[in-house]
């Protein structure tokens, strides 16, 4: 029997796309949801189909309200009731001082990063809720060491934007464990995925990855990883919880 059906936002690639092999492989069906690849999110799906479980990817900018309300309606009427969320969608933008961001860019990303998550997570305690006729659930969120480290020079924008959702998760944690709920978050670190490409800086995890206690870069399955255990009942007494990924960063 599997465990359930899971929502993985952003889950065509890097992260998503790791935590979603893995989760398939724990018995999990997953909904991939993308913004953009159709083609990277059917190959993904056809992963997640290979091991067994069962798959689907859904289109949806998790900025907007009713892309949000279509996944989640969409993967419970094809999958089954959704007893898990991975926050993982968010973009970034090229590196630069705050003084010179623009107002636009500073919104796109509070607006997938902050705003769209909020959303997502309150779709998901509405939908998982003992009170409401759920079944309980767990949602992980994926933050950002930058929650921590401020991004000075780089990304504050982003940074904020992550440090929002590690108070999401500790606030959420609290109201929603009498609900059947866990909500915790994983920090990544320096990990080696193409959002730095996105950022103008395609080699900036291995480039600081040395300077890390471990010495390296991580990867994206190394956070999948703990995603996977987050979403399972071998942390059954874990909520409220940020976990670090970083390498000691």
């Amino acid at each position: 029997m599997g465990n359930g059906t899971a929502i993985i936002t952003g889950g065509s690639r890097g992260i998503g796309a790791a935590t979603a092999r893995l989760a398939a492989a724990a018995g999990w069906d997953v909904c991939v949801n993308y913004a953009r690849s159709d083609k990277a999110a059917q190959a993904i799906v056809a992963e997640v189909e290979a091991t067994g479980a069962r798959g689907l990817a859904v289109q949806a900018d998790v900025a907007e309200e009713a892309d949000i309300l279509h996944l989640f309606d969409t993967a419970a009427e094809q999958l089954g009731p959704v007893t898990a969320l991975v926050n993982n969608a968010g973009v970034i933008a090229p590196q630069m001082r705050f003084a010179e961001m623009s107002a636009e860019r500073i919104a796109r990303i509070l607006a997938v990063n902050t705003y769209g998550a909020l959303l997502c997570a309150r779709e998901a305690v509405r939908r998982m809720a003992k009170s409401r006729g759920g079944q309980g659930g767990v949602i992980v969120n994926v933050s950002s060491m930058a929650a921590r480290l401020g991004s000075p020079n780089e990304y504050v924008d982003y940074a904020a934007s992550k440090g929002a959702i590690d108070t999401l998760t500790v606030g959420l944690a609290k109201e929603v464990g009498n609900e059947g709920i866990r909500v915790n978050a994983v920090r990544p670190g320096l990990i080696d995925t193409d959002i730095h490409a996105d950022g103008g800086a395609p080699d900036r995890a291995h480039r600081l990855g040395v300077s890390t206690p471990m010495g390296r870069a991580g990867t994206a399955e190394e956070v999948a990883e703990t995603i996977v255990w987050l979403m399972s009942e071998k942390s059954a007494y874990v909520t409220g919880a940020c976990i670090d990924v970083s390498g000691g960063r």
